[in-house]
């Protein structure tokens, strides 16, 4: 089964909403597929209104610069991720259980059960995992979260806290351990691409291996 799905972002992440015009959902699009292709350093609006084959200054009407760009993206996939927890977890009522699809949808090892043909999913979570950090180590981090710019990471990492709570009601420090699983997954993915040395995976550690190292690591922490 696939499922539309239309997800409402912030406004103050844009200067006019990218989804509301195919030039914006074209911006969106090749903006993807260039940050995942080149990094978020050598990505530029100039590169890009190439790309789409549109004027620089018709992408400066969408985003104020490209750090809110990189920021909306990572921000949507957090949504998106929301979304999937939400889809695959409902109807369940076995936490542990609940707890194994988290950490698989993290390790990006779920079917994805949406339709939008402007997102590629599997390039964004690239980014997510080589880029994310970015949109919140910056030096205006505070007036960004004032902006609630956050919200939708931290309403993942407390839906992730909730799930631990079912699991272990007594458990002291379930929003840390979520934020620490969510950020360790998109980490351990990066170190096993470019770091190997730094997992016990190597170049060719696979999904089943992280998810393991996952499951190990919360379990025990809640245990």
């Amino acid at each position: 089964m696939e499922l539309q799905l239309q997800i409402k972002m912030n406004p103050k992440l844009y200067i006019r909403d990218p989804e509301l015009s195919e030039l914006g959902r074209n911006i969106l699009k090749h903006s993807i597929e260039m940050i995942d292709a080149l990094g978020f350093e050598e990505f530029t609006f100039k590169k890009l209104s190439i790309q789409v084959g549109t004027t620089e200054a018709s992408i400066y009407r969408y985003f104020e610069n490209k750090h809110r760009l990189l920021t909306y993206l990572i921000t949507w996939y957090w949504t998106w991720l929301e979304y999937q927890m939400l889809f695959h977890t409902n109807n369940l009522t076995d936490s542990k259980r609940k707890i194994e699809i988290v950490i698989s949808l993290l390790a990006f090892a779920e079917t994805d059960k949406f339709i939008l043909e402007h997102i590629n999913k599997r390039k964004l979570h690239n980014i997510l995992v080589s880029e994310g950090d970015k949109s919140y180590f910056t030096k205006h981090v505070e007036q960004d979260n004032e902006a609630l710019l956050f919200k939708p990471f931290k309403d993942l990492c407390h839906r992730v806290a909730e799930i631990f709570l079912e699991y272990s009601p007594g458990y002291a420090y379930p929003h840390s351990l979520a934020s620490t699983l969510v950020v360790t997954a998109n980490h351990q993915l990066y170190f096993m691409q470019h770091l190997p040395r730094l997992t016990d995976f190597g170049t060719n550690g696979t999904q089943e291996q992280l998810i393991q190292y996952l499951q190990s690591f919360v379990f025990r922490s809640l245990a």
